[in-house]
């Protein structure tokens, strides 16, 4: 039986930690094999950099000082006599509600003709106003209010209580405010993205370093796009692991130690505690670091190899930083192998039937 069993492969959940270290190109196989430590943690540390530019932090934040084309005005005007130009029949006073800037940054105003809005601050379009009309009825008093217009609005989607087209006003002028106006992320704010489009530009943040970082709050400007997502990185669980699948990263920032986590953990009675395994493609400036070299180029294939056993093993995995694409790979621990041996052996099974099994 022992004959049997050693001229046969018994099944497994992938290669074994002697199998990996064979493959590496130590040993003319295709990948580094390198032991995680504190140095090689702090070398692959690194997390998506994410941010706005210079433009979009520097953008002033717009006020009610200035009219732009697109804003929608409120006029009142009164005139100092019984009978004027504009007034009805009851009063001295005419409102004019929601006079559009059109896209030249003109308005009409009735006995006064096409004025130029855009760029005036309202009182001094009350003041051009004012003039336009003194030659018409005396002493007019002129009152200029400025509206939410279509020239000063931002459009939500995504991840956001309520998806839709919104108007700048006085309290919703940074991204976070309107962020608010729109009934805040409806996704885990942890993993939550955050991305402005301005025309051909855009710039991504976590929703989080919204409210850590005041810069990172930015004034926003008419047409302004933003989309709320949830963070799309993912790695790969396989081997002697409670759950073996695609999975979502649940954090910011991932350590090897969440990440089997997520996936349940090591399986006491198969699991390697020595054996943990990623791969990774690395950037040829990381592995350099890592490897202490300075001629690779080009990704290059890495297993970093974690101990859970050794004695800083868990502080190890609980630092080593898991990023996107990753492949977390746990071995079977040797007692697992011998317990497949010996249930093969006093299974009751024919030696015929046991190497058809395995085969199979």
């Amino acid at each position: 039986m022992a004959g049997t069993l050693a001229a046969c492969s018994l099944p497994q959940a992938g290669p074994t930690k002697g199998q990996i270290f064979d493959g590496s190109l130590q040993k003319d196989g295709d990948a580094f094999v390198v032991s995680v430590n504190d140095r090689v943690t702090r070398a692959t540390a690194v997390v998506p950099a994410l941010g706005f530019s210079s433009d979009f932090r520097t953008t002033p934040q717009l006020t009610s000082d200035t009219i732009r084309p697109g804003d929608t005005l409120g006029l009142t005007i009164w005139e100092n006599v019984d009978d004027g130009l504009l007034a009805g029949d009851v009063g001295n006073s005419t409102a004019l509600e929601e006079v559009q800037v059109d896209s030249g940054g003109y308005i009409f105003v009735p006995y006064g003709g096409r004025i130029r809005a855009a760029g005036n601050t309202p009182e001094q379009l009350r003041a051009v106003i004012t003039e336009r009309l003194m030659d018409q009825t005396p002493d007019p008093q002129v009152e200029v209010r400025r509206l939410a217009g279509d020239g000063s609005t931002v459009s939500l989607v995504g991840g956001v209580g309520a998806q839709g087209v919104y108007p700048i006003e006085r309290p919703t002028r940074t991204l976070a405010a309107m962020l608010a106006k729109a009934g805040g992320v409806v996704i885990e704010p942890e993993i939550a993205l955050v991305t402005v489009i301005r025309g051909t530009r855009k710039g991504t943040v976590w929703f989080q370093d919204l409210y850590k970082d005041p810069n990172l709050d930015i004034a926003l400007r008419g047409g302004d796009r933003i989309l709320v997502e949830e963070d799309s990185r993912a790695y790969t669980a396989i081997g002697a692991t409670s759950q073996q699948a695609r999975v979502k990263f649940e954090t910011k920032n991932l350590s090897a130690m969440d990440a089997l986590a997520q996936v349940g953990g090591l399986i006491s009675v198969s699991s390697d505690p020595t054996g943990i395994f990623v791969f990774r493609n690395e950037k040829a400036a990381i592995a350099n670091q890592v490897l202490g070299r300075d001629d690779l180029q080009g990704a290059q294939r890495l297993v970093y190899v974690l101990n859970l056993k050794e004695p800083n093993g868990v502080f190890q995995a609980r630092d080593f930083v898991i990023h996107d694409g990753d492949t977390l790979y746990v071995t079977e621990a040797p007692y697992a192998q011998w317990s497949k041996s010996i249930s093969l052996i006093v299974g009751g099974l024919t030696p015929i039937a046991n190497v058809a099994t395995l085969t199979q």
